[in-house]
C-alpha cells in the first residue's frame, strides 16, 4: 500500500508541475533542430505511433515485474525491485523539473503551437483549479519539455531489466525498441532532439549513480533452501531421508555403533570380543 501511495503521489507532483509551466508556456516558431531535418514528420494522424511503442514497453515491464506470483523462477522481489524503481524514477522527474522550469521552450507539438487553443492556459480562478489535474492537461501538456518524461521510464525500466532479467535476446530487443522510440518521438515532433539526447545520458547516470548507493537485492531463488518443509520433530525432511538410509542428521552426534560380528572401534583401537572373554 505505501509503495502505491508513493507511486501516486510522485505521478501527482510531477503532473502538477507540468501542468504549472504551461501557464509560462507562449507559442512561437519551431527551433532549428537536427531530428526535424533528417527525420520525416509523421503528421497528426500518426502521432500515436510514438505512445504505442512506450505502451508496449511500459507493460511489458509491468507484467514481467510481477512474473514471481506465477512463474516459479523467482529471482526477484517485486515489491523491493518497485522500490529500487521508484526511487530513480522520482530522482529523474526532480530534475526534469528543475529543468523545464529553468528555460521554457516553444513545444514543437501540434497542439502547442501557434494558433492551438491548448497552446496556452488561461491563470487559474482559484487554488482548487491549480491543483486539480485533468486528464486533457495531461494529453495537452506544453511548456515540460526537456527532457523527456518518456525516456526516463523506459530507460529506467530496460536499465532494470538489463541487469535483473534472464533472457539476453529480449534485452538487446529492449535496447533496440528504446532507440527506435527516440526517433519516433522526434519523428511525431513530440520533443525537440535535445530533449531525447539529455535524456539518454542524464537517466544513464542517475541511475548508475542511485544504483550503486542503494542495497543490492536479494537473491531470491536461493531463499528455497532455507525454506524446507519441518516434520513434527523439528527435522527437516532431507535430515529424515539422511536417516532413513543410515546417515545421521546430526553432523555433531556421530558416535561409532557397536557392528554385529562383536568388533569394537573406540580411540582407535580395534579390540575383539571373543579375546576378552578369554581374558587375553
Amino acid at each position: 500500500m505505501s509503495l502505491y501511495i508513493r507511486r501516486e503521489a510522485s505521478k501527482y507532483f510531477h503532473g502538477l508541475a507540468a501542468r504549472g509551466v504551461h501557464y509560462f508556456h507562449r507559442p512561437g516558431p519551431l527551433l532549428q533542430d537536427v531530428g526535424f531535418f533528417l527525420l520525416p514528420e509523421l503528421g497528426q494522424d500518426k502521432a500515436y505511433i510514438s505512445e504505442t511503442v512506450f505502451t508496449f514497453v511500459f507493460l511489458s515491464f509491468f507484467l514481467w515485474s510481477f512474473h514471481p506470483f506465477i512463474l516459479k523462477s523467482k529471482k526477484i522481489y517485486t515489491v523491493l525491485l518497485w522500490c529500487r524503481v521508484l526511487a530513480f524514477l522520482s530522482a529523474c522527474q526532480i530534475l526534469r523539473i528543475v529543468t523545464f522550469y529553468s528555460t521554457q521552450l516553444p513545444g514543437p507539438n501540434y497542439h502547442c503551437r501557434e494558433g492551438s487553443k491548448f497552446a496556452t492556459l488561461p491563470p487559474p480562478d482559484n487554488i482548487l483549479k491549480a491543483l486539480i489535474i485533468l486528464p486533457r492537461g495531461i494529453l495537452y501538456g506544453c511548456g515540460d519539455l526537456i527532457f523527456s518524461s518518456h525516456m526516463i521510464f523506459s530507460l529506467v525500466f530496460v536499465r532494470t531489466y538489463q541487469k535483473y532479467g534472464m533472457q539476453r535476446f529480449i534485452k538487446q530487443c529492449a535496447w533496440l525498441i528504446v532507440v527506435i522510440q527516440s526517433f519516433l518521438i522526434v519523428a511525431a515532433r513530440k520533443h525537440y532532439t535535445v530533449d531525447i539526447v539529455v535524456a539518454w545520458y542524464t537517466v544513464n547516470l542517475v541511475v548508475s549513480f542511485i544504483d550503486h548507493k542503494l542495497p543490492e537485492l536479494p537473491d531470491r531463488s536461493g531463499a528455497a533452501t532455507f525454506l524446507l518443509p519441518l516434520s513434527k520433530d523439528g527435522r527437516t525432511k532431507e535430515e529424515n531421508f539422511k536417516l532413513l538410509n543410515g546417515n545421521s542428521g546430526d553432523p555433531i552426534d556421530r558416535r561409532q555403533r557397536t557392528p554385529a560380528n562383536g568388533k569394537i572401534l573406540e580411540n582407535g583401537n580395534t579390540v575383539h570380543g571373543d579375546a576378552m572373554m578369554n581374558g587375553v
